[in-house]
């Protein structure tokens, strides 16, 4: 029992930290090849963006990560041979570190291509829906569960416990086109994506070590955290250099890579329903960006803050678009948000007043439009300030707000 929990865990922390020194060494000596092979891009938020900076490096990241959990597979199961001769291999266990990889790995090839093809967005939603189905097969076969405990306030209308069968899988699989998605969204200054993954991740980790403590589903938290101690020597390996002033970008890639593994360690280690709350600044973000997304209202193609070459100083990116152009639905959203003050608006601009401008809507351009022009640096230090914010609200919802939907011995069955 001890070796199976202690000596792979130290395994893989080493392992981590080694992968961690390794990648600060590789990140820099292969950004030639990314730049040769025209893989590059100009830094728009710079008032100097001659040079170019290499792009897509989040592969690097990626292939780093599977080769230390490549290397680390064999480890968990040396116990069985020490601890008796005639042994049953669990290959349930075996089967979720080849599924979790094969899905991580997928995305990992997809975010490529993407990075190379620039793919649509209706194609964004739909790979991560087709990487995902390995993990959702092996969740089938080895767990199956997709049973939920009613909070205590709706029981009368639909008692103690609901089994949702294959809506389960649905959410899942939702799950993870999300978790995808959602850190791309929430992009656009340098350090922002490596920075809310890292967060996210050493969140999900403090999470697994504190349920490792007395819970009895103890191997799923080790398996997670088998899962992601490498993922934060990776992501904080890329974030050395991603942050301002970025020397790399860590492109779609790094993105999908990250969401998938955060998928993965969620739906494996039992936890999904918990970690959609370390997400709360993406699904805000998410949320708000509803009506752009799916083209109520009018949505650039980049909706990065821009900067001011006079004052150095980021400001809100705007939608500029003919008044007479948008529909009943976006107008009444646009009224609605700019009631609550969520965005500004200017009618009737242009030469001949026919258009209308208002600003992007993500939390990053609505930081902007609260606090005024603010310096790239500064401006991306609030960002991942919320996300830590984000990160207590949800250990205080876990361990405190719970029990008041839940009594303690349903709260450790969840």
């Amino acid at each position: 029992m001890i070796y199976r929990m202690v000596y792979p865990l130290a395994f893989n922390f080493f392992m981590s930290l080694a992968t961690f020194l390794l990648s600060i060494k590789i990140i820099p000596r292969i950004k030639g090849l990314f730049l040769a092979a025209g893989m590059a891009g100009k830094d728009l938020n710079k008032k100097d963006n001659d040079e170019l900076i290499p792009e897509g490096l989040g592969v690097v990241s990626g292939a780093m990560y599977l080769m230390c959990l490549f290397l680390f597979i064999p480890l968990p199961f040396l116990s069985i041979w020490f601890e008796k001769g005639d042994y049953d291999f669990p290959h349930h266990e075996f089967v979720m570190f080849i599924a979790g990889l094969l899905s991580i790995c997928c995305m990992i090839f997809l975010g490529f291509a993407d990075d190379v093809l620039d793919l649509k967005w209706r194609d964004k939603l739909i790979l991560p829906t087709m990487a995902s189905l390995p993990l959702l097969m092996v969740y089938f076969v080895n767990i199956g569960i997709t049973t939920i405990i009613v909070p205590k306030p709706l029981r009368f209308l639909f008692g103690f416990d609901v089994d949702l069968g294959i809506l389960y899988y649905v959410y899942m699989g939702m799950l993870a086109v999300f978790c995808t998605n959602a850190i791309n969204i929430l992009a656009g200054i340098n350090g922002v994506e490596a920075g809310q993954s890292f967060i996210i991740a050493v969140s999900i980790a403090i999470f697994n070590c504190l349920e490792l403590q007395g819970s009895c589903c103890w191997q799923a938290h080790l398996f997670s955290l088998y899962f992601i101690l490498p993922y934060i020597a990776v992501c904080g390996a890329i974030l050395y250099y991603n942050w301002y002033p970025s020397s790399v970008f860590v492109g779609d890639t790094f993105c999908y890579f990250s969401g998938m593994t955060f998928a993965v360690v969620g739906i494996l280690g039992h936890f999904s329903k918990t970690m959609l709350l370390f997400f709360v600044p993406q699904v805000l973000n998410f949320v708000f960006s509803l009506p752009q997304l799916f083209k109520f209202v009018p949505c650039p193609r980049h909706r990065l803050p821009r900067i001011n070459k006079e004052t150095g100083l980021l400001e809100m990116s705007h939608a500029v678009f003919k008044t007479s152009d948008l529909n009943p639905l976006g107008r009444f959203i646009i009224n609605v948000f700019h009631t609550l003050r969520l965005i500004e608006v200017q009618y009737d601009i242009g030469e001949d007043s026919q258009f209308t401008r208002i600003n992007n809507f993500t939390i990053i351009n609505f930081v902007i439009k609260v606090l005024g022009p603010l310096h790239e640096r500064t401006l991306v230090c609030i960002i991942l300030g919320i996300q830590i914010l984000g990160s207590c609200c949800a250990f205080i919802i876990r361990y405190r707000l719970v029990r008041l939907f839940y009594d303690v011995e349903e709260h450790h069955m969840k």
